[in-house]
């Protein structure tokens, strides 16, 4: 059963599908997911963004609400993928108060987009504010297509 084929189409189904799969094979070969690519399927799941596309820029906007920018990383990978991660911190408690109650995520975050071709990864820009991380990636200018070059034919 393919899981995309449902309109899941999240990370996290990806690895529920994965893991589907293995258990269907009978070549037992295939090892089951490492705890950290469980950990990073995790992590992606629950992150949630909204990219946008201009005519010159695609935008990532991702909710980071008490992210310090020192605690978000953004990165490009294999020159085609940006990585968005980080750590949200629980505050320390202090002495006399405790958590009642405790809704508020708290460990690893990250997500992962794969740039088109005509994203310039040497034009990337992030900026927090509010608490609201915008990635912008700026797009390569459109090449004209060649013109076919034409051949005179000469009569020998």
């Amino acid at each position: 059963m393919d899981l995309r084929m449902m309109a899941f189409d999240s990370p996290l189904f990806s690895v529920l599908q994965h893991l589907h799969d293995a258990g269907d094979d009978s070549d037992k070969s295939v090892s089951c997911p490492s705890r950290t690519y469980a950990r990073d399927a995790k992590a992606m799941a629950a992150t949630a963004a909204d990219v946008k596309e201009s005519p010159n820029t695609y935008a990532f906007i991702v909710d980071m609400p008490g992210v310090k920018s020192g605690d978000i990383k953004v990165q490009v990978e294999d020159d085609n993928v940006v990585v968005i991660s980080g750590e949200r911190k629980r505050e320390e408690e202090k002495e006399g108060a405790k958590y009642v109650r405790m809704e508020r995520r708290v460990g690893k975050f990250m997500r992962k987009f794969a740039l088109p071709e005509n994203a310039n990864t040497d034009k990337i820009s992030a900026v927090c504010q509010d608490g609201v991380l915008t990635v912008t990636v700026e797009k390569l200018p459109l090449l004209e297509p060649k013109k076919p070059k034409t051949i005179e034919v000469k009569i020998a």
